[in-house]
């Protein structure tokens, strides 16, 4: 069943309002909840805009170097620093530098094991929510450090394209360590859609791949030694850490931030004459191409969170609705694709631009293959009856697709820049 209205729209910014434009349905056992518009919705309209009970930035991610704030995954790079790593041209400048809006001024440290934040409130954010129990102090560098252990398990099964991450796990735990009303919180995570033991192993399958059994099994072991608590032992014995892995796994929201896209998208709204836009817009086509030379579909500080609103949103292939994070951090924007009548459900969509747009088998597969269902939006519906053949060099085509898809709901339409 659906979770009681004020834990559903609590993490929105103006629940109220929210709770007055949309509801929360259960619709059967095979799709479970679903989102519903109460009242017209507008083509363009943002529909509410949602904090994650918990986010992390990806292992790797951090790994080489995209700076990210510790709580929010705001990128902390400037326009020109993303810019000239990206690119690798140490001294190439931006024009309009003004138009960035990271303050480096303003980025503040955790004063016992140094990780980066973009401000005081973060700062004070993390520490008071989670960040106590896990700040490993001088151990920051320990190689040996249980928690380092497990980040550097973690990373050696689970290698980028990243779709998850141990350390969203290890910040629920965490979370419920430092909460007063333990209980609550443990609730609120109940509520995220759950997995059969079948589904769950399927799950951990395609995060872990072939080996998944042996790395699930050494995974449990470094998450007991280095966070184990007595409040939580149900998620600690391999059948609740089993299915922990697979509420993340199922219900984690790829989460893509970058202050060269920030910058971007304020030079497209500059009012500049004819000569000066074509310089600009020229500039900037450049600088992609450098950059997808240099380094490729790499761009966004990535991550992954849990949201408790967005998670009630259902998947089609004409979706009306997508996720967006305009701001720069993990603040999730869920903006109107059409107009949206009242009582129609609010469907995003789990596959990118170019795997919609692929025959109904193709999309049947890749849903199949990293989400576990069979998709019955009104598109696969009125595909339903006709000859759905594919020719072989499409099939080709898509085979070779086949290794790009990412995992994580909404990975790919994540990336901003």
């Amino acid at each position: 069943m659906a979770a009681p209205l004020d834990d559903m729209f609590f993490f929105c910014v103006d629940p109220g309002k929210v709770a007055g434009c949309v509801e929360v349905r259960f619709i059967d056992n095979t799709k479970g909840k679903g989102l519903f518009a109460k009242k017209s919705i507008k083509k363009g309209d943002t529909i509410f805009i949602e904090r994650p009970l918990v986010a992390a930035q990806f292992l790797w991610n951090a790994l080489y170097k995209y700076k990210a704030c510790e709580h929010c995954l705001r990128a902390l790079e400037t326009a020109e620093e993303n810019a000239r790593r990206l690119s690798g041209n140490p001294g190439l400048s931006l024009p309009h530098p003004e138009l960035c809006r990271v303050r480096p001024e303003l980025h503040q440290a955790c004063p016992q094991c140094q990780v980066m934040y973009c401000s005081s409130e973060c700062r004070q954010a993390a520490a008071d929510q989670y960040h106590r129990a896990l700040c490993l102090g001088a151990s920051q560098e320990d190689p040996d450090h249980p928690i380092n252990k497990l980040k550097d398990a973690w990373r050696s099964m689970h290698y980028p394209p990243e779709t998850s991450s141990i350390m969203l796990m290890a910040r629920m735990v965490a979370l419920v360590k430092q909460a007063k009303d333990k209980a609550h919180w443990q609730k609120l995570f109940s509520h995220f859609c759950s997995r059969t033991a079948n589904e769950e192993e399927e799950i951990a399958h395609k995060l872990l791949g072939e080996q998944f059994r042996g790395q699930l099994a050494l995974l449990h072991s470094l998450f007991t030694a280095a966070l184990y608590d007595d409040h939580l032992s149900r998620w600690f014995v391999p059948e609740g850490f089993r299915s922990l892995f697979s509420l993340v796994g199922t219900n984690g929201q790829g989460i893509g931030t970058s202050s060269l896209s920030q910058w971007v998208h304020a030079c497209d709204v500059l009012e500049l004459p004819a000569q000066q836009r074509e310089h600009l817009d020229s500039f900037i086509d450049q600088l992609y191409k450098d950059i997808e030379k240099e380094t490729g579909d790499f761009l966004n500080c990535e991550g992954s969170g849990l949201f408790m609103l967005q998670s009630s949103c259902n998947h089609s292939c004409i979706p009306n609705a997508e996720a967006s994070f305009p701001d720069n951090n993990f603040l999730l924007h869920l903006s109107a694709l059409n107009d949206i009548n009242p009582g129609e459900e609010i469907c995003i969509s789990y596959l990118d631009c170019c795997q919609r747009d692929r025959s109904r088998h193709s999309r049947h597969k890749i849903l199949r293959e990293n989400y576990l269902f069979v998709c019955s939006c009104p598109k696969c519906v009125s595909q339903m009856d006709e000859l759905d053949v594919t020719s072989e060099e499409e099939e080709e085509e898509e085979g070779e697709a086949e290794g790009e898809t990412e995992g994580d709901e909404m990975e790919d339409e994540m990336t901003d820049v």
